[in-house]
């Protein structure tokens, strides 16, 4: 139509150019007649090119305004629809391996090996991307027989332009003849601490078999999410055990003792009934419009709680030989042993040449160097005697050739050393021309010794002396401690012990007094250590604070019938700063508490040793069990605060109190809500849902 009137227009041009020509002799007043026609004609022809321009320009606008755009457009609030899939979605007796998923729309698939789960789990890892409109996913593995197959995509679909997401969807198909339709949900939790594991697997056997978890990988899977829920889709009708693995090899079968586990030996079978839900209708992004009930399949179980635990290393091996400092060696298994290694020198004298430091485990070993002729010797070669574990797990003799050399050398020490003693000497030399009080010999320095003094003094604290060295001299004669009485001070008796856990502290026990003031006086060269430095004196003051400074603190626990419980009392890091234990009808004391906000937690300890232990799974046995007190605790000075606590009343991961929860959940993705409510608000005109055009 636009080329037809086009042409028309020329050709009026031509004519009218024709005839001016033809009469270009006739008067003057007729001639200035055709050329204004001319002129006006012209004009009509330009705009009318400059009309169509604009008309063609404004509907590009608005079709860019539908895109979401804030110029006045409708946006984008929909989420990504799915047109067609190949094969269909819940399709039967499906062969092929390649699976496709056409949208209305272009979209984006967010991180899909991490967010996206294709169960029976594939040993081999499927290809999953997304192309313009389609998802694509080819599965690597053999097809199985009558097996139900899900790929869960959870909520990493979403469109390309708003983001908005499509919501839980899972796409399911079954090589048999039928669907399986039940599902299994519930939650992984650190048997430690209550914490929600993350991203853990969990899966099905219907083989009952009580080593079924190392012999054969997981039937069906799912993925935790940031809460620790998990859901397992496409079961079929029978009996199960749940296991959850963080599977460090992909095999889906618990083969590493580095690999954090969890299991249960109860049994279920899936089922599922008629319920209703309360969904939210949203008017706009701030305000609710309804809220209605909506029916829907409950599945069952739906509460499984599962918790994991990584089991002790007992494979005995050498990590490492270090000499960080010339002084010290360390060396480092990943599992501790009574028996030390033997050490050979093979440039050196190594009988009576160290003073070895073991940690509490034995796994961390410092052989400290008595002599200061091998210290400032660079390189320190030794043969080293040690049990590791065989392919078995037996221990056996091993010997390593090891060659120590510190970091710095001796020559470059010397040098520090020297530059050290220049500066010194700068120094005096400025006093002396200034005629100040000068030295004229380099000062030792003194043996750094540090008292450890709590804040906060109560009568059941300890004061811990440590030393950045091993001692060889410790002068108990030359340490006292006064206590202050009516304004005059007296001697008051301690006792001064080295700590079972640590080769370089001491722990000082007194009989600390409420509401006493204590001074604590060190004379010089009551501390020696191997290498001859001396400690300096030092006068320290203690205070202990008076009853009404504290608060009291008592549970009185039941639930659990185990008379081994051990209660700790956690801050707001969910980090225990007192642990008592329970008496044999479940009250606990804590006494001298500080004023402040805490958390509790439990634990049954089935061996006596004070400490939690974890599981093991050959041995059946599982982690000792903890628990959470649900609220904070708020204690004030001059309080007594007494709680029951029942130990079973809540379920586990409803326990632990969400401001000292760690893993938080992941971030909701929501979508867009009725943003064009508010547009047609803006622009004065009634908001219709059909309006919005993708």
């Amino acid at each position: 139509m636009r080329n037809e009137e086009m042409k028309m227009c020329s050709a009026s041009c031509r004519k009218a150019k024709n005839h001016t020509e033809t009469n270009s002799r006739s008067g003057e007043a007729k001639s200035q007649r055709s050329h204004s026609f001319i002129s006006s004609f012209s004009f009509l022809i330009t705009h009318f090119h400059f009309s169509l321009l604009i008309i063609h320009f404004s509907f590009l606008l608005m079709g860019c305004a539908r895109m979401g755009s804030p110029d006045g457009g409708w946006y984008d609030d929909d989420p990504p629809r799915i047109v067609s899939c190949s094969p269909v979605d819940q399709a039967t007796g499906v062969t092929q391996r390649k699976i496709t998923i056409l949208f209305d729309e272009f979209i984006k698939l967010e991180d899909p090996t991490q967010s996206v789960i294709v169960s029976p789990p594939q040993l081999e890892m499927p290809e999953i991307k997304e192309s313009g409109k389609k998802i694509i996913v080819e599965l690597k593995d053999t097809l199985k027989p009558n097996t139900t197959y899900t790929i869960d995509f959870s909520d990493a679909i979403s469109d390309n332009t708003e983001g908005n997401p499509l919501g839980n969807y899972t796409y399911t198909f079954s090589t048999g003849e039928k669907i399986d339709t039940f599902e299994v949900a519930g939650y992984v939790l650190n048997a430690e601490n209550l914490e929600p594991v993350k991203g853990i697997s969990v899966g099905l056997y219907n083989n009952l078999a009580d080593t079924v978890f190392r012999h054969e990988p997981l039937m069906r899977i799912a993925r935790t999410d940031g809460t620790g829920r998990f859901v397992i889709k496409g079961v079929a009708d029978g009996e199960y055990r749940v296991y959850a693995l963080q599977d460090a090899d992909g095999d889906f079968k618990f083969s590493q003792k580095s690999e954090m586990l969890a299991y249960s030996h109860d049994t279920f079978k899936p089922s599922a009934g008629p319920d209703t839900r309360q969904d939210t209708i949203w008017r706009d992004s701030l305000h609710i419009d309804n809220i209605v009930r909506v029916p829907f399949t409950h599945f069952y179980p739906d509460d499984v709680v599962l918790l994991a635990f990584t089991e002790q290393q007992t494979n005995r091996v050498l990590l490492k030989t270090e000499r960080q400092e010339a002084n010290r060696i360390g060396v480092y298994f990943t599992y501790g042993n009574e028996q030390l290694p033997v050490i050979k020198g093979l440039n050196f004298n190594a009988d009576s040449a160290f003073v070895i430091e073991a940690n509490e485990r034995r796994d961390t070993l410092t052989y400290w160097l008595r002599d200061t002729l091998l210290v400032n010797q660079d390189t320190l070669s030794f043969a080293m005697e040690y049990l590791k574990s065989d392919s078995l797990g037996l221990l056996v003799s091993q010997t390593d050739t090891i060659e120590a050399v510190p970091k710095m050398s001796y020559e470059k020490r010397l040098k520090a050393r020297q530059k050290e003693i220049d500066e010194w000497m700068k120094q005096q030399e400025k006093k002396k021309k200034k005629e100040e009080p000068y030295d004229s010999i380099f000062p030792v320095k003194p043996l750094e010794i540090k008292y450890v003094v709590p804040s906060s003094m109560n009568p059941t604290s300890v004061v811990y002396i440590d030393s950045p060295t091993p001692l060889a001299v410790v002068d108990t004669g030359a340490v006292h401690l006064y206590s202050k009485i009516d304004s005059l001070w007296y001697r008051s008796p301690f006792e001064l012990r080295p700590s079972k856990s640590n080769l370089r502290r001491y722990e000082l026990m007194a009989e600390w007094r409420l509401n006493t003031e204590y001074s604590l006086e060190v004379d010089t060269c009551a501390f020696t250590d191997i290498y001859g430095l001396a400690s300096k004196p030092v006068k320290q003051g203690i205070q202990v604070k008076s009853m009404d400074d504290f608060a009291t603190l008592t549970f009185e626990l039941n639930g659990v019938r185990d008379t081994g419980l051990v209660v700790q009392l956690l801050n707001g890091s969910d980090k225990c700063v007192r642990q008592e234990r329970a008496d044999r009808k479940g009250e606990c004391t804590f006494y001298y508490l500080d004023p402040g906000t805490y958390y509790a937690r439990a634990f049954v300890d089935s061996n006596g040793n004070n400490l939690w232990d974890t599981g093991d799974y050959d041995a059946d046995r599982q982690a000792e069990a903890v628990y959470y007190y649900p609220r904070s605790l708020e204690c004030k000075a001059k309080w007594d605060v007494s709680q029951k606590w029942n130990l079973t009343e809540r379920v586990r991961y409803m326990q632990k109190p969400g401001a000292i929860v760690q893993q938080k959940a992941d971030k909701e993705k929501k979508r867009m809500q009725n943003r064009n409510a508010q547009r047609a608000k803006e622009l004065g005109i009634e908001y219709v849902k059909k309006q919005l055009v993708k």
